[in-house]
């Protein structure tokens, strides 16, 4: 087969490997499609690595980082229940370090991280559910603390992750959806997807500074994990502010912040549950991930691809091996 190996931070190379045989309770999935993961995929190019402290050995395994992929049951390993051949699946969670990864034409996965999906959903509509997930965990955490239904909602970032949060907010009943980033596509898609109003952070007039004010926020997830932007919602939220970025810096919590009894959630265990409820959003049509998608190519393109994301130029990249 072929797949996607770095063998250096900056080479993405497009490389021979031998098919794999699954193990028991596994599958050998024929990747259909699998969507990037744009800052896992900038990081590895410039070899740094998403968590905080990280290191990262060169060359990765083959495939490694795809993780948001769509595929066809090709073969079970032994003991492997719950699909057969010819079953239509998506990875629910990233299979972890040291695990080859779904930039390949085909990849071995634990029937435990798989689900099954319908046929007739497009790669691009169903390829990305494990990111669905990943954002029903933020919200599962703001759900813990306060309902959503009726509230005003904000949103900070506008990639991937906030443009699922922006529609998520709206299918829980959220009264108004505020959503705030420096880029104007971006704040255009966000209205097209549902958002009620879209703002530049940047702009000092753009939204009221105190969180005690009646044009408040009231709850907001953070999709950057930018400090700047934490704070921006903190002053700004009276109720919840949920972590979906990668936080890096330490952010400041003080007496403004402690009065009316502000909480700062961070984020929550990955789970089959989240995944099943993400999944039927995307069949209610609540939750739509074919608009994230900016460009369809060959894998054999990554590279190509990459640099789209990189120049700001694309949201999330579908590859079809």
């Amino acid at each position: 087969m072929k797949a996607i190996r770095y063998e250096a931070a900056g080479q993405p190379e497009w490389v021979e490997a031998p098919i794999p045989d699954p193990g028991p309770g596994q599958v050998l999935l024929k990747v259909e499609g699998v969507a990037t993961c744009p800052q896992w995929d900038m990081h590895l190019m410039r070899g740094e690595s998403m968590v905080p402290g990280g290191v990262i050995d060169y060359p990765t395994a083959i495939g490694h980082p795809g993780h948001e992929a769509v595929g066809i049951v090709e073969s079970l390993g032994g003991g492997a229940e719950g699909f057969a051949v010819g079953d239509r699946v998506a990875l629910w969670q990233d299979q972890g370090a040291g695990r080859d990864g779904c930039y390949a034409e085909y990849v071995i996965a634990d029937t435990a991280n798989l689900i099954a999906v319908p046929k007739n959903l497009s790669i691009e509509e169903i390829a990305s559910l494990e990111l669905a997930m990943c954002i029903q965990v933020s919200f599962d955490q703001i759900l813990n603390i306060a309902p959503i239904e009726g509230k005003r909602f904000g949103v900070s970032g506008l990639g991937p992750a906030g443009l699922l949060a922006v529609q998520l907010a709206k299918a829980y009943g959220a009264s108004e959806v505020v959503a705030f980033d420096p880029v104007e596509a971006r704040r255009d898609l966000a209205l097209s997807l549902g958002a009620d109003r879209v703002l530049d952070p940047r702009d000092p007039e753009c939204f009221p500074y105190n969180r005690f004010k009646p044009e408040r926020l009231e709850l907001a997830v953070d999709c950057t994990g930018l400090p700047v932007s934490v704070e921006f919602l903190m002053q700004r939220s009276r109720e919840v502010v949920a972590l979906f970025g990668v936080l890096r810096e330490e952010v400041r919590f003080g007496f403004f912040h402690w009065c009316g009894a502000l909480h700062l959630v961070g984020y929550g265990n990955q789970n089959r549950f989240a995944a099943e409820r993400a999944l039927q959003h995307i069949k209610s049509g609540s939750l739509k991930l074919a608009p994230l998608i900016s460009a369809t190519m060959p894998l054999s393109d990554y590279r190509k691809g990459i640099e789209l994301l990189q120049k700001q130029e694309a949201i999330k990249i579908c590859f079809t091996p």
